[in-house]
């Protein structure tokens, strides 16, 4: 596990090959998905190396089922007292215990290859975990000082990004995309074509940081990078 500043107030937690993040504001703390199962110790180490307690964290926003990113959704829950937010969609499977979804690797043969690894190994369940609060497309959670939340199927049904209005906009992109080996699709989808218009629906907003569930923080004209991969439909249609 490694701790580290994106922007003020924002803090990557690298949990192996996944992410999640913390978030500093209204004298609470938000923290942003929550790794594999097994991950909580790590977690609760990284909010004490920032001089936080564990009970400072009050709510978890899960951005998808899978099991990299809900997998200690329930200890973390049990550790912290912390309230968790899900799309609706998804938070049905974890409630259930369920995490695994159809999906299939994206083009590319390192997509194909990381992809079908993934798919041989991923569970199909994780540690049930109630889910308080349910997210809405548009939504404007009073949580981590004010997240937009933006639903962005075709990774993951029920997945969300997240719109954090500090330091010119920050977007959690969770697994829409990835940066890797540079920003690029993320190695496996449900649905590709649906994954792509919710690129596109992404690449319409304002942000100057976008952090991926997968890989390092793009730091400076991130929605820039974002809309040259992936024009939006606005910018693509007749006049």
């Amino acid at each position: 596990m490694s701790i580290e500043p994106v922007v003020p107030g924002l803090h990557r937690i690298a949990i192996g090959s996944v992410n999640a993040y913390l978030i500093e504001a209204d004298e609470v703390l938000t923290l942003v998905d929550t790794g594999y199962p097994g991950k909580a110790d790590e977690i609760v180490a990284a909010i004490r190396s920032i001089g936080r307690d564990p009970g400072d964290l009050r709510s978890i926003v899960v951005t998808h089922c899978h099991i990299d990113h809900a997998g200690s959704l329930a200890e973390l829950k049990r550790r912290t007292g912390a309230e968790a937010w899900m799309h609706p969609v998804d938070a049905e499977m974890v409630r259930a215990g369920r995490c695994k979804r159809p999906l299939k690797p994206a083009p590319g043969i390192s997509n194909w290859l990381i992809g079908n690894l993934i798919l041989r190994l991923a569970p199909n369940d994780l540690e049930a975990a109630e889910v308080e609060h349910e997210i809405a497309d548009g939504e404007i959670l009073p949580v981590g000082g004010g997240l937009r939340a933006i639903h962005a199927p075709g990774h993951c049904a029920g997945q969300v990004a997240l719109l954090w209005p500090h330091q010119g906009g920050v977007l959690l992109v969770a697994d829409a995309a990835a940066n890797v080996l540079g920003l690029g699709l993320s190695p496996l989808y449900e649905d590709l074509a649906e994954g792509r218009e919710s690129l596109a629906r992404l690449s319409e907003l304002d942000f100057e940081v976008a952090c991926f569930g997968h890989g390092k923080p793009i730091k400076e004209g991130a929605s820039a990078k974002f809309r040259r991969l992936w024009p939006s439909a606005r910018a693509v249609s007749p006049r």
